[in-house]
């Protein structure tokens, strides 16, 4: 597949071209993982800096974490098309490969899952079980391909590694919903999950619900994607898996049902912010997440929760113009097809001192749409205007109004 540099008019191309991009992303992390030299490919600059950088130590984890997280719907999905299933089994196999080089205590990319919190500013961090969580985001997107069809050895050194992070306490904000997604994907791996650190990543959310489908990120309100990059993907599968077991004031159905509600308001307010051109507005930190700050959007397909007032061809044409901006400008590759700092082409200074190589690669969470049929009405719909072609052309269309849930 080599759709990358023409313009995606065929609605039956535009599959082949969301997978040609994503795997362009993600073929570096997954090739090194495999061959176990992650940590000596990863780009880090200065050598200097990168050994004595607490950011750049956990540099892979957060590449395959992420990598993963977005990846893993399709991973998980069998595929009608020969060319495309073949692609599939061989990228599942890496990424389960992958999987054991930063779980392996004798592998040279063993990555630290339980590493003490460091103080950043005025907080304690614990950056590993940020990545964690992404990989246990992953592993309950495809249970059958990252975590059943690893051999004993493997499943076994995950799930400790997984258990390490039990040990990290998390500051006052989205990092409170890391340890419920690393006990989702606990129970996914069939051991007990503790269901108090469950509840209280759901119950504090609650608290911060700022109305109109926004939490906030901690008490307060940030104008970010962070709804997008972390908070309501992360919400709606910790609720949905615990949806039988968890109770507070309601049973756990009519919370998992709110949270979805609150979901696909905020995934319609994202659609609306994709301007006729593909552009977004590049407000809040960590904009080098590219498309990542669709994440919620892509789920809202994926799940089935998309809003009333979105269609399937709409959306899907509004994405793909997000991807091409993100992904088409010079720079965004390096010389060895790895992901540059920036949202559209090489942009450092967009870069927060947090940000990493491995950070970057939140942006597949864009894709999770893949994981759907290619028969599914996401992939098969006439292609159609979205909604900023059609306010913006002069079309009559719905006033749009606040949900009050």
């Amino acid at each position: 597949m080599n759709c990358m540099n023409h313009y995606i008019a065929d609605i039956h191309d535009q599959r082949s071209y969301w997978l040609d991009v994503l795997l362009r992303i993600i073929d570096p992390v997954l090739s090194a993982g495999t061959e176990r030299t992650l940590h000596r490919e990863i780009p880090h600059g200065d050598e200097e800096k990168w050994r004595n950088n607490r950011k750049d130590s956990f540099a892979v984890l957060e590449a395959v974490g992420r990598t993963l997280c977005g990846l893993a719907p399709w991973l998980e999905k069998k595929q009608l098309d020969p060319e495309e299933e073949k692609l599939r089994h061989h990228y599942a196999t890496l990424a389960r490969k992958t999987i054991d080089a930063i779980t392996d205590p004798s592998s040279p990319d063993r990555v630290p899952f339980y590493v003490p919190a460091q103080k950043n500013g005025g907080t304690f961090v614990c950056q590993s079980l940020v990545d964690a969580a992404f990989l246990s985001h992953a592993i309950v997107r495809a249970p059958s391909e990252l975590f059943h069809k690893l051999d004993s050895r493997i499943r076994n050194n995950l799930v400790n590694c997984l258990k390490e992070t039990r040990l990290l306490r998390p500051p006052h904000n989205n990092w409170i919903l890391f340890p419920g997604m690393v006990e989702a994907a606990l129970k996914v791996c069939g051991e007990k999950p503790d269901l108090m650190r469950v509840d209280m990543s759901l119950y504090q959310h609650e608290q911060w619900y700022k109305g109109d489908g926004i939490y906030g990120d901690g008490p307060s309100f940030h104008w970010d994607y962070y709804n997008s990059y972390v908070i309501q993907p992360m919400m709606a599968d910790i609720a949905g898996m615990f949806a039988g077991e968890l109770s507070r004031g309601s049973d756990g159905q009519k919370r998992y049902a709110t949270i979805i509600k609150r979901a696909s308001r905020y995934a319609f307010i994202l659609e609306r912010m994709i301007s006729a051109d593909g552009t977004f507005p590049a407000v809040g930190r960590s904009l080098t997440y590219r498309t990542g700050a669709f994440q919620l959007l892509a789920e809202a397909v994926y799940e089935g929760f998309l809003p009333e007032g979105l269609s399937p061809g709409g959306t899907r044409r509004a994405l793909t113009k997000v991807i091409r901006r993100c992904f088409e400008a010079d720079g965004t590759f390096d010389e060895k097809g790895w992901l540059s700092e920036g949202l559209c082409g090489h942009q450092p200074g967009l870069a927060e001192p947090y940000i990493c190589a491995g950070s970057l690669y939140l942006c597949t969470t864009v894709f999770l749409p893949l994981g759907l049929d290619s028969s599914d009405p996401f992939w098969t719909s006439p292609d159609e205007p979205h909604s900023a072609e059609l306010i913006w052309s002069g079309a009559d269309v719905p006033a749009d109004h606040a949900i009050t849930v």
